[in-house]
């Protein structure tokens, strides 16, 4: 009778269990690469269709002030798996590094707890994992797609996977996006860049892969509805960093750092939420931790859930950071940048302003000239304009591609594209000394070694793992080949020679 009833015991516990465990949500973190707000339907942009993010956002969550931890693949990818700033996070604060090894994944965590973990395409990285004892990607065990994963997973099991697209990083195929129907006259322009067909041209294209990245986003879900599992997943939608063109990616201006962003988790997110309150990356872990019930000691991010809730919290402002990006200084130099950003201003302190931001203005090993700029029609074009600026004009070449003070300050509600340093404007004194001690708080705080040695050299020494040596580009030859190619056949073709060459 007594193993009667321990076997009835034993058996009611273990039902009991993995019915528990199956009401643990699973994860679907679906990520681009180099995507920057506002460029979604949902956000009042007139071209880019995204009707995947803008479900996610209507029957879910939409952040207005979501911002990457440093606006670089391997790094912003660290912090969203360890929960942690990239200065904490060691060799990992740079791309092309490796990945540390000193505090557990959100990934590793949940693996550890009975998930089902996997990936597919681009994970962490670029960089180097194994050499620090990964046995796979830090962002999960490799799968061909979401279905061969899902047919892996056992029935009921939970579940993280990780969705990394390669869209919309370059090189892009010229003339996908207006032979896709999107319209050059329809593009709003940054105002960092020239306003010409060929740089509009070259904001389509990007807009073509944010769309095939929204569809391929759509397939995915569409998955999760088919097996039943849709509101029992936590979905989320963003970015790794800004757009792949001048001053916007591998820089801490919002082209470069504030992400789109939308989650959907019927249990915890209300249909129709926008939040308005400053978030980082370095959240997301914490809060899949949480929501699996589990700990998150080692992690600096806040759990997003309270804040989905409704619970007012201190995010009144975001810190950003960057160190080394591609390896474009001689000496294998750094590039620092510290930041605040809330809802008036940006303020930014370069704690090296004699490097060049963007690297040399010929090859060191990485890219090719200004290598911290990926190669595009706008970035030649804006290289073209050097030294002939017009006057009462923004000097774009300059913006770019030049040096900077060590202090920039920026008023983001009349700048919005940030092009007018009031850093040493008697007027914004006081407001760049709050703005900065707050800053120099936060470092103090997460133990950022340039808090005791602003002019460290520890990111300058870091390993970069590629071991190639590019050559600098004929960028003038890429002008005068590059043209816009209308749809049908149409006889009018669009070059792209700087005026005074036409």
């Amino acid at each position: 009778m007594k193993s009667l009833l321990l076997a009835s015991f034993l058996f009611f516990s273990s039902l009991f269990a993995t019915k528990a465990q199956s009401k643990q949500p699973n994860i679907l973190f679906l990520i681009a690469d180099d995507w920057s707000f506002p460029h979604a339907g949902v956000y009042g942009d007139p071209v880019v269709r995204t009707p995947t993010f803008d479900r996610l956002a209507a029957e879910g969550a939409l952040f207005t002030n979501a911002y990457t931890a440093s606006p670089s693949c391997s790094p912003s990818r660290a912090s969203i798996l360890l929960g942690r700033y990239p200065h904490q996070n060691g060799d990992g604060g740079n791309l092309w590094s490796e990945f540390p090894n000193a505090h557990p994944t959100y990934v590793q965590i949940l693996e550890k707890a009975g998930y089902f973990t996997g990936a597919t395409r681009k994970g962490w990285g670029p960089g180097e994992f194994k050499v620090t004892g990964f046995e796979h990607n830090p962002a999960g065990k490799s799968f061909a797609d979401f279905t061969a994963f899902l047919k892996e997973r056992k029935a009921g099991e939970p579940f993280t996977f990780w969705f990394g697209s390669s869209d919309p990083h370059r090189d892009y195929v010229a003339n996908t996006g207006i032979q896709a129907g999107m319209k050059l006259e329809n593009v709003v322009v940054p105002g960092f860049f020239p306003d010409n067909d060929c740089v509009r041209n070259d904001i389509l294209d990007y807009y073509f892969e944010i769309e095939r990245f929204d569809r391929e986003c759509g397939q995915l879900i569409a998955m999760l509805e088919e097996i039943g599992e849709l509101d029992n997943t936590i979905i989320v939608m963003t970015s790794d960093n800004g757009m792949p063109f001048p001053r916007a990616k591998a820089n801490l201006y919002d082209f470069g750092t504030r992400m789109p962003l939308a989650i959907r988790w019927p249990k915890k997110v209300k249909a129709g939420t926008v939040i308005h309150d400053f978030v980082n990356f370095v959240d997301f872990a914490p809060s899949f931790v949480e929501a699996a019930g589990l700990s998150k000691n080692s992690m600096s991010g806040q759990s997003l859930w309270a804040l989905l809730a409704g619970e007012k919290q201190d995010r009144n402002q975001v810190f950003l950071e960057r160190e080394r990006h591609a390896n474009v200084r001689k000496g294998d130099l750094s590039y620092p940048m510290r930041a605040v950003r809330n809802q008036d201003y940006l303020y930014i302190w370069n704690p090296m302003p004699e490097r060049n931001p963007v690297g040399d203005p010929t090859v060191h090993q990485s890219v090719g000239q200004y290598g911290d700029v990926d190669h595009s029609i706008t970035k030649f074009l804006i290289m073209a304009m050097e030294g002939k600026a017009e006057a009462g004009q923004p000097d774009l070449f300059q913006l770019s591609f030049g040096l900077r003070p060590e202090e920039e300050l920026y008023d983001v509600k009349k700048d919005p594209y940030q092009l007018h340093n009031l850093a040493d404007d008697p007027a914004f004194s006081e407001m760049k000394t709050v703005l900065r001690q707050q800053l120099l708080a936060w470092m103090e705080e997460t133990n950022d070694p340039r808090f005791e040695d602003p002019r460290s050299t520890f990111w300058d020494q870091v390993r970069y793992t590629p071991d190639y040596q590019m050559k600098d580009i004929d960028w003038q030859k890429q002008i005068e080949e590059y043209r816009i190619r209308p749809p049908f056949g149409s006889v009018r073709e669009i070059p792209c020679l700087p005026s005074s060459q036409q």
